[in-house]
């Protein structure tokens, strides 16, 4: 997911780090003989969301299908949704299951295994199942309610035969409050607030907006990009012109990779909930994404990144899939060894698409890159194949989404060794729009053949056998001193003082930011700061999230001179609010970032100005 993935984007703060969340557990299936479906046509979806079921937390889902054939119905939920890379198992939230023919009398159904009912069905050729999902959680590839809006995902909701395939078509009918708005990526169908779709895949992959939102749209491309925000009024004005604005510069240079743009309309659709604290996070699909994010992190920089990556992935990963996730199936893990690349690159792209498109300038894609080399050297070393497969998992060492910024600079990496290779003629562009075509557009997924192939053909038949070797199924640091000239970089080491509280925490559910750990000598512990402590403002700035340390660590930047001066740290505790005099201390660190060689040779400054402005020659 485009995590941040269930992508989490962590704003960095001074002595502050974010809460862990902890994932769904990870169960294995269950060793159930499979059951294979009556053939079954006509299959029809009818979802209720209006301001009753909004209120109550609760959907309606009445699904109608005619059993084609011999045979017992067996109808199965999804148990993940694709670019959410864990075990769901969403029947979790399904209750007052039932079926009835068409007669209306009831039908006999049992539970083949966590996901999958199977219904006698009495010789009726007519069959209609009803069950009412649970909609609270606040989640990208999950459903959530308000008293005037609902997100819902198909993967939650939709039946599908089992054994049967999917590539049969649907149509849905949302029944909703007569003012509420949706938005949707789904093709509208004959009769109002009907939507079709011509397979399986494509259903789910269309999740829903319904209620009072805001939404409108803007023209990039020579394509309609809609943008739809919950709460109404949350963007607005100024700050909602900005994000019709950027989407604007970054799609274009996206679409220049492949040469083409694959979807007839676009659709960004957007929670912003104080609940989410200091993170945001997206969720791709084939022609909208789903971004949840913190209220207080709205005009944050990285939120254009947010849109851009998960933007791309439109064409990298919901066309341009690895093998083994062709075609999706939703019973069981997908597990790849190349979420490096589809996840990976599409956040090197994510970063191109915004010098590129203007959204930041030449420093602002260094210091990206230069933060994720930071990221990656400050973690356990790992494998880019092994965090791919592992991350279904969700390992705790640290490791459990490395291939994002890790695969980012290993794109990075192959684009500016096939640039010096093929003396700037090709690039990282020519390969994606390479196996986009030879594979996506032939109907299957890329495979190591496919992807090494293409790479080894942009850079005049050089070998990467090493370069898999000892960095992509290799543990070795990446080799920034050989790699940084050739692209006309070089990395400067800063010396910062800067002043340092010292305590670690997150955002609870209430949207406060709570001490977890105060560093013992810390100037927090020695001002009296304590574990449980809120924080509510810290030399009259007021904390609102963990993006404090930023306007904290301008306004102390330079040290007063004064022996040991304080500043007033509010805090609540135990019901009370408490004024403390905290110390303000500075801590020495070394900050390395990248910047152009200004006596950088020619040929590197071309490679440069062509990673910076997708051009060869």
């Amino acid at each position: 997911m485009s995590v941040l993935s269930r992508r989490a984007a962590a704003t960095a703060v001074a002595g502050l780090v974010a809460a862990v969340a902890t994932p769904f557990a990870n169960a294995a299936t269950a060793q159930m003989p499979v059951a294979v479906s009556a053939p079954v046509s006509d299959l029809h979806y009818d979802v209720t969301v209006d301001s009753a079921a909004a209120a109550a937390r609760r959907i309606t889902v009445v699904t109608t299908v005619t059993v084609a054939g011999p045979g017992q119905l067996v109808l199965a939920l999804p148990a993940w949704a694709p670019g959410a890379y864990e075990m769901t198992w969403f029947s979790r939230w399904v209750s007052g299951f039932g079926a009835t023919a068409a007669d209306g009398h009831p039908l006999v159904w049992d539970k083949v295994d966590y996901e999958t009912w199977r219904i006698e069905t009495g010789g009726s050729k007519s069959v209609r199942v009803t069950f009412t999902y649970e909609a609270d959680t606040l989640d990208n590839a999950m459903s959530w309610t308000r008293p005037n809006f609902v997100l819902f995902n198909g993967s939650n909701l939709f039946l599908y035969p089992a054994g049967r395939g999917l590539n049969f078509p649907a149509t849905v009918a949302v029944h909703t409050s007569p003012s509420w708005l949706v938005a949707t990526g789904m093709a509208s169908g004959s009769d109002p607030g009907s939507y079709s779709a011509p397979t399986y895949h494509d259903l789910v992959d269309m999740p829903f907006f319904v209620g009072r939102f805001d939404f409108d749209s803007v023209q990039v491309a020579d394509r309609w990009v809609r943008y739809a925000s919950y709460p109404a009024g949350s963007v607005a004005g100024a700050r909602r012109a900005t994000v019709l604005k950027t989407l604007g510069q970054v799609i274009p240079p996206e679409a220049a990779v492949f040469g083409e743009v694959p979807w007839p309309n676009y659709t960004v659709m957007q929670i912003n909930d104080s609940s989410y604290g200091g993170g945001a996070s997206g969720l791709e699909h084939q022609d909208s994404h789903v971004d949840v994010v913190g209220a207080t992190l709205l005009d944050e920089p990285f939120i254009t990144g947010l849109y851009a990556h998960e933007i791309f992935h439109s064409w990298n990963v919901k066309r341009m899939r690895p093998a083994e996730m062709v075609p999706y199936r939703y019973d069981v893990s997908q597990p790849t060894p190349w979420l490096w690349v589809s996840e990976g690159i599409t956040d090197y792209y994510a970063d191109l698409a915004e010098v590129r498109g203007g959204v930041v300038p030449d420093s602002g894609f260094y210091r990206l890159t230069s933060d994720k080399i930071d990221q990656v050297a400050d973690a356990p070393p790992v494998a880019l194949t092994d965090a791919s497969l592992s991350t279904w998992v969700h390992p705790t060492d640290g490791t459990g989404y490395l291939y994002y910024p890790k695969g980012s600079l290993a794109g990075f990496m192959l684009d500016v060794i096939v640039r010096d290779a093929s003396d700037n003629h090709q690039s990282l562009d020519d390969i994606m729009r390479g196996v986009y075509t030879t594979t996506y557009k032939k109907g299957r997924g890329f495979t190591a053949s496919d992807w090494w192939g293409a790479v080894t053909h942009a850079a005049g038949g050089k070998s990467f056998v090493e370069f898999n070797r000892r960095y992509v199924d290799g543990r070795e640091p990446f080799p920034w001193d050989s790699i940084l000239p050739l692209a006309g970089l070089r990395s400067v080491t800063d010396t910062i003082r800067e002043p340092r509280l010292g305590v670690a925490g997150g955002v609870d559910s209430a949207g406060n930011v709570r001490v977890a750990r105060v560093e013992p000598g810390s100037a927090a512990a020695d001002g009296g700061i304590l574990a449980g402590d809120i924080l509510v403002s810290i030399a009259a700035i007021t904390v609102t999230g963990l993006d404090f340390g930023v306007p904290f660590r301008a306004r102390f930047s330079r040290p007063s001179g004064a022996e040991s001066p304080t500043i007033p740290v509010v805090v609540r505790r135990g019901g009370h609010t408490i004024t403390l005099r905290v110390p303000l201390r500075y801590t020495v660190r070394l900050a390395r970032r990248l910047d152009a060689d200004p006596q950088a040779s020619p040929k590197a400054a071309r490679i440069r100005h062509g990673i910076l402005h997708g051009v060869t020659g």
